[in-house]
């Protein structure tokens, strides 16, 4: 394919996010886009050379070779600005998807591009190399009314731009020499099949940044904590609002696929779809920072789920631990012309765990339902139904083998994280029928209650080791305890969770990062690149900080908190996990990290008064 010659993979870190409550895409430091799905954020990509330099880019960028560039968002937004710095001047970029206002009947799909120069001349290049379905394809572009055009059946693209813009085989080019004051604009319209390009003038663009910036503050600005991280977390709910879908009211894990867990290694799975748990979690995350719009709209979503489960599939019960947007499954397969980042393969679309059994998924689910029951409008009659009928599959199924949280593609194991959010499950339903009177067999739910908490204290517990196991007759542990008294299964004092926390310490924590499991003495079913193997979990990490906390370590739990936030990226965005080097690995930026990260902040902060 042409385009511009590769060079070494740029750090998953080295870059920010923008969106469009539909699809988002990845800006990196030295000013490419290597990451954009049009349409939303499970479709094909055009800009994918963030796994493979040929499978397309949009960069913009000065001449100069020896540029320096940093990043920063414009405060309380979502819009990116990239800086260069060159002997000659400096310039800016400013990225940002279009959202006028919520739930706008209008929205139309655009990436725009502003490019400003501050000080001196700066000389620029803008090249755009689109390369359809994963890098697939190669487009053939035609001029149109002062834009660039290309579809590929499936997806149609303009770019529009107030430079002069040049056809080069399958790119579009543009050079750009700006005095101070100057802008050139770019922008990229995503149309339907035969619909013709709007274009932008400068003064649409001032008008859709301010408009756009307009919204993200006002968002913002019903945010209820205050705290002393509060840059932190507001910058946490900006990023978990761009991975809202807005249409549907689904929220996807991570916008990207297959950013290796393990560099070179076989752990490279797509985040694109809505996990119940992930999505469960960052319910309580909203809602504990007052956004009750999102946390209502993902119980629209559950709820259309829940309602379309009919019959329970025995071995799979009644929900998949994830769908994408429109409630379908998501089948894996494997992209074999794609090189994987930095040689990590293989690339997948879609995801396998689809077809695993994970217990604990009800438990998130009904517990972020009475969250949402307790805090916000209430459940519906119909909704509790179909709770009740998911809890009736449960109290059948709550002591079977599964894949566990961490969806292990070994045997099925007896997961002690699986039973104890069973429990959560069936704690929480006996809460939501207590607290609104609504009709179930209190009787019944409080005998399996029991039953749970007897074989966790019993079975999951190795009176040698002193400590909570990850499964039934091991001896290996697993960071998911660590949730024990954040659920209320456990007082955070009591002597069995203190001795967990004094193991966990000793074998799954390094500093202040933590192991999600002890990788020696358990197998996850996927080969090892034979290199530094996974990192930490940063989601563990932050539930490490926040059992600290409830244990009365408070001045660990800041100590580890601090640290925690120089493992962040540039603009304070986290990825799944963290390096033997420091580096972020796997899908970025994560919405689990980001949710733990604003729960363990805000329960530090109430401790700290």
């Amino acid at each position: 394919m042409s385009g511009p010659a590769a060079g070494p993979a740029i750090p998953i870190a080295d870059h920010g996010l923008i969106g469009d409550l539909r699809t988002a895409a990845l800006v990196a430091i030295d000013g490419t886009i290597d990451w954009f799905c049009p349409g939303r954020f499970d479709k094909p990509s055009v800009f994918g050379s963030l796994l493979d330099p040929d499978a397309g880019s949009w960069r913009v960028a000065p001449d100069d070779p020896d540029a320096r560039s940093q990043q920063y968002y414009v405060p309380e937004t979502n819009i990116l600005v990239t800086r260069f710095m060159t002997e000659q001047g400096v310039a800016e970029v400013h990225d940002f998807m279009p959202v006028r206002r919520a739930h706008d009947p209008d929205h139309r799909q655009r990436l725009v591009r502003r490019v400003v120069t501050v000080r001196g001349s700066v000389a620029m290049t803008m090249r755009l190399s689109p390369r359809p379905d994963y890098g697939s394809l190669t487009p053939t572009l035609s001029e149109e009314a002062g834009a660039v055009r290309f579809e590929d059946g499936d997806v149609a693209l303009a770019l529009s731009s107030t430079a002069d813009l040049t056809v080069e085989d399958a790119d579009v080019v543009a050079s750009i020499d700006l005095e101070p004051g100057d802008a050139a604009l770019f922008v990229l319209e995503v149309l339907a099949p035969d619909e013709e390009a709007q274009g932008s003038s400068e003064s649409d663009v001032d008008d859709l940044f301010e408009s756009t910036a307009t919204f993200w503050r006002q968002w913002l600005s019903t945010c209820t904590y205050t705290g002393r991280w509060r840059e932190r977390v507001n910058r946490s709910a900006l990023t978990l609002k761009l991975l809202c879908h807005e249409p549907s009211g689904g929220i996807v894990a991570a916008p990207t696929t297959s950013l290796p867990e393990e560099i070179g290694g076989g752990r490279n799975w797509d985040y694109r779809f809505v996990w119940i748990r992930d999505a469960a979690f960052s319910v309580y995350a909203l809602l504990r920072l007052g956004f009750t719009d999102e946390a209502a709209a993902f119980v629209r979503w559950l709820s259309e789920r829940m309602g379309e489960s009919g019959e329970s599939d025995h071995d799979l019960g009644p929900l998949r631990v994830m769908y994408d947007l429109d409630g379908d499954v998501p089948h894996e397969r494997e992209l074999d012309h794609l090189a994987g980042y930095r040689d990590s393969r293989p690339v997948r679309v879609g995801n396998a765990a689809v077809d695993q059994l994970q217990l604990d998924v009800y438990g998130e689910l009904i517990d972020s339902v009475y969250l949402y029951d307790k805090y916000s409008a209430g459940i519906s009659h119909d909704a509790w139904q179909d709770l009740r009928r998911i809890a009736d599959w449960l109290i059948d199924n709550w002591d079977r083998d599964d894949a566990g949280m961490w969806e292990v593609r070994d045997e099925p194991r007896a997961h002690t994280t699986s039973r104890l959010m069973s429990w959560v499950a069936v704690e929480r339903m006996m809460r939501v029928a207590r607290r609104r009177g609504l009709p179930g067999d209190l009787t019944q739910l409080a005998r399996v209650r029991d039953e749970i908490y007897t074989q966790v204290m019993e079975e999951c517990w190795d009176e040698d080791l002193g400590a909570f196991v990850s499964h039934i007759g091991s001896d290996t542990l697993d960071a998911g305890v660590l949730l024990m008294p954040m659920v209320k299964f456990i007082a955070p004092n009591d002597p069995r969770f203190l001795s967990t926390l004094a193991l966990v310490e000793e074998r799954l924590v390094t500093d202040s990062l933590v192991f999600r499991y002890d990788a020696e003495r358990f197998s996850d079913g996927v080969e090892s690149s034979g290199g530094q193997g996974e990192g930490t979990f940063s989601l563990c990490s932050f539930w490490y900080v926040e059992a600290l906390t409830r244990v009365g370590r408070v001045e660990d739990a800041r100590l580890a908190m601090e640290k925690m936030f120089t493992y962040a990226n540039h603009l304070g965005q986290y990825a799944e996990q963290v390096g033997l080097n420091g580096e972020q690995l796997g899908n970025f930026p994560q919405a689990f990290t980001h949710l733990s990260m604003i729960s363990a902040v805000l329960n530090l902060d109430r401790e700290l008064g």
